[in-house]
């Protein structure tokens, strides 16, 4: 279980870094542009995958206090794109030094919903790189909506092809 939760992590590293590097050439139009997804803009998705990582990794690390980052955010995309590598990069590092103790301890959590939820780490952990790689994909749909064609493939198998 170790070995594929490392592998996820340093896969949602790598594929978020190859997105944002699109991303960065975007204009503030396009980052603002409404487009047909969950959360209706390049921007917004970005925020929902910091806040999500972020929202969990607080869980994880039984904090009191949930925070959800975007709240207060009001940098420039630069700086989000930054925060969610931070984000991606302290999961990768997480799972590298996790033992199998600590991924099968159970946590217990309320989500947003106040919804009271007890589940192993490992399952939690599997769900953050899986949602992302979800809107990582809705994000690789508004790029098309916007005309921008070069987008870097990002499957797994193109990473796992190509890892060191």
């Amino acid at each position: 279980m170790k070995e594929l939760l490392y592998e996820m992590s340093a896969y949602n590293l790598w594929a978020t870094q190859r997105l944002l590097s699109v991303v960065a050439s975007l204009t503030e139009e396009q980052l603002q542009k409404i487009l047909p997804s969950s959360f209706g803009s390049v921007k917004k998705t970005l925020l929902h995958i910091w806040n999500a990582e972020s929202i969990w990794w607080q869980r994880m690390k039984l904090q009191e206090r949930i925070l959800a980052p975007s709240e207060n955010f009001e940098g420039e995309i630069k700086t989000l794109h930054n925060e969610i590598l931070i984000q991606s990069t302290m999961w990768k590092d997480w799972t590298e030094g996790a033992s199998e103790m600590m991924l099968e301890h159970v946590l217990q959590y309320h989500n947003t919903k106040k919804e009271y939820f007890k589940q192993p780490c490992w399952q939690i952990v599997f769900h953050v790189f899986n949602h992302t790689n979800y809107h990582r994909g809705q994000l690789v749909n508004m790029l098309r909506q916007l005309n921008i064609e070069n987008i870097p493939a990002t499957d797994f198998i193109v990473w796992s092809r190509h890892k060191k």
